[in-house]
């Protein structure tokens, strides 16, 4: 039998499930994630630049993952005590996980800068230069949400075509590096490269589950 207490959460719970602060509650922790995810990869940009240290970099990007752990672990926790979602509760843990894969990776960029050391970054400043815009335009996506239905899945265009240009970036410079000599440096800038790619690949798959969810709240 549910004692006092379990009655009192269950009807605090209703009762923000009833006026909608659930979903605001859902919306804001995953902007959290987006939030610590975009300030990471403007972080990368600027690593990229040459204003701003491998060591920074590194420590800074710390602090950034630590941020956006605690509020995927929120949100996960959030969720499975609400009645309510702006959009299937699957989608929602599948865009969070896919923001918190982004981080992951432009995290691993940032390490393996500091352990590499390479010569120089320009190369990458294209690549995270595009990470930034795809991420800037997924937050105003994610609060179209609660907005005239189908605009949060439009609004995820701008992001898949950020994402296609790292890949298309990735590609080209691949290429040249391909048809020159092979020494260090290359080998250095290939994987950074590649890590980069992976980014834009999380950072797509980000812009899928929010559209996938969007769209399946329309119907």
């Amino acid at each position: 039998m549910r004692g006092p207490r379990s009655v009192a959460r269950g009807v605090t719970r209703l009762a923000r499930d009833l006026t909608g602060r659930s979903t605001d509650d859902l919306i804001a922790l995953l902007d959290t994630q987006l939030e610590c995810t975009e300030r990471g990869a403007r972080l990368v940009a600027a690593l990229a630049k040459g204003s701003m240290s491998s060591e920074d970099a590194r420590e800074s990007m710390r602090e950034l993952e630590h941020d956006g752990d605690q509020a995927r672990a929120n949100l996960v926790t959030t969720l499975g005590r609400v009645l309510t979602t702006p959009i299937d509760a699957e989608d929602i843990f599948r865009l969070s996980r896919s923001i918190d894969d982004v981080l992951d990776n432009l995290r691993d960029f940032v390490r393996e800068v500091d352990l590499y050391q390479p010569e120089a970054l320009d190369f990458a400043l294209p690549l995270s230069e595009s990470l930034v815009e795809g991420l800037e335009r997924l937050r105003p996506a994610l609060g179209e949400l609660e907005g005239p239905r189908g605009r949060a899945r439009q609004a995820t265009l701008a992001t898949r075509k950020a994402a296609g240009q790292v890949r298309r970036l990735y590609q080209t410079q691949l290429a040249e590096l391909l048809n020159a000599p092979l020494d260090n440096e290359t080998l250095k800038r290939r994987e950074l490269l590649r890590r980069l790619d992976v980014v834009g690949l999380r950072l797509g798959e980000a812009a899928d589950a929010l559209a996938d969810g969007a769209l399946k709240r329309s119907r």
